[in-house]
């Protein structure tokens, strides 16, 4: 199939991919009249006397905003809100199809992070959770930070912890398989944006100690302070112990781990063959990863994964948000904990028995009905401890 035609076709017979339908019957006075003015008072008034009414009353406890401002769309760039719809609604199906919630896509034509920070806050009344999609680094993490502080519904960047929780997930079933402890892994993430961010940080969380992190101009080190971002300083101290300089070929050499959130073609078969024996290689960029599977294998690589579906060890979000915001509601989470995505990581891992791991399969398939329901109440019991 030319999928990009098939889209075209879709969206346009459909006139885009979802529709609003009502739950409840609306066929005579009475109907009218319990659904809406008179009887609709009732619930207004108990939720006035008690907010948490609103939970038991309406859509809130069941439904996600998916705001975009369309500044960092996949493989796109920064398209805008209006361009960014159709993938916002497909990540409204994505939340249905695979959670069971609701989910409204939320597309906003401004790319300021006080604005986008103010809507979000006042349309938060109607939503139980928000999940921020394709803003670009580094107003991400703001803007994830300030809403966190300011609501007290679950906020959750996917395009970070989304990422870092199914990596994390692959991560963990791969060594595994080899026999290689966590402790003793050493990585090199290619990607220093909100992915590369948050897959470092849940990597430490795991208890990997050794992670070198590059961004376009190389190793993210000590002799480039000057030029790095505030959030890259952050990132840099927390990795590249050894004080590790120059670019991905330098970065790569004695690594046993590559995860790359970055641009095609930037790993070679020579880099593959200068890390430690039996490397893991993560290759997401998307549609073209860093390097093609049968090149990773052919120099040496034991297991591959990509961020497409038509190659084995698909690292896809769509294993992860549905079960994260089920979790949470079932648990009425006020927030997204560090302990609650490390459970989800686990979890998701623990899919796939230690009897079904191979080279690939190290993550269950997108469509395995088991895993939003694994990761939700690990979730939910990770909420509850705390």
């Amino acid at each position: 199939m030319n999928y990009y035609e098939e889209s075209l076709k879709l969206h346009e017979a459909n006139r885009g991919k979802l529709e609003i339908i009502s739950k409840v019957p609306l066929k005579n006075r009475d109907d009218l009249s319990t659904a809406y003015t008179p009887g609709v008072a009732q619930p207004c008034t108990a939720i006035r006397d008690d907010p948490e009414n609103a939970y038991k009353y309406t859509l809130k406890g069941r439904t996600v905003a998916v705001v975009s401002d369309g500044s960092a769309v996949l493989g796109l760039g920064n398209i805008g809100g209006l361009a960014s719809i159709p993938v916002m609604e497909g990540k409204a199906i994505l939340f249905k199809a695979f959670g069971g919630i609701d989910a409204v896509p939320i597309c906003l034509e401004t790319q300021d992070s006080d604005e986008i920070v103010r809507i979000v806050r006042n349309i938060a009344p109607v939503f139980g959770g928000i999940n921020l999609e394709d803003i670009a680094a580094p107003r991400c993490f703001e803007i994830e930070r300030r809403l966190r502080e300011q609501l007290d519904i679950p906020v959750f960047h996917d395009d970070q912890h989304g990422t870092a929780i199914v990596v994390s997930a692959a991560v963990i079933n791969a060594c595994k398989l080899l026999e290689k402890p966590l402790e003793s892994v050493k990585a090199v993430i290619n990607g220093a944006g909100a992915a590369g961010t948050a897959v470092t940080k849940m990597l430490l969380a795991l208890g990997l100690r050794d992670i070198v992190v590059c961004d376009s101009e190389g190793i993210l080190s000590p002799n480039r302070l000057s030029t790095l971002s505030e959030y890259k300083i952050d990132l840099l101290e927390i990795t590249n112990k050894g004080d590790l300089r120059g670019g991905l070929v330098e970065a790569t050499a004695g690594r046993d781990l590559f995860i790359g959130v970055s641009g095609p073609r930037l790993l070679t078969e020579d880099m593959v063959a200068s890390m430690n024996k039996d490397p893991i290689i993560f290759a997401m960029s998307n549609p073209e990863p860093e390097i093609m599977p049968l090149l990773a294998k052919t120099a040496g690589a034991a297991i591959v994964g990509t961020g497409r579906s038509d190659f084995p060890n698909q690292i896809n979000n769509v294993l992860a948000f549905p079960g994260v915001f089920k979790g949470a509601f079932a648990a009425r989470a006020k927030a997204v904990t560090e302990e609650m995505k490390l459970a989800a990581a686990r979890a998701l891992a623990d899919v796939v028995k230690p009897g079904e791991l191979s080279p690939d399969y190290i993550l269950p398939g997108a469509f395995d009905e088991t895993v939003a329901d694994a990761v939700a109440e690990a979730v939910a019991r990770a909420w509850n401890r705390a």
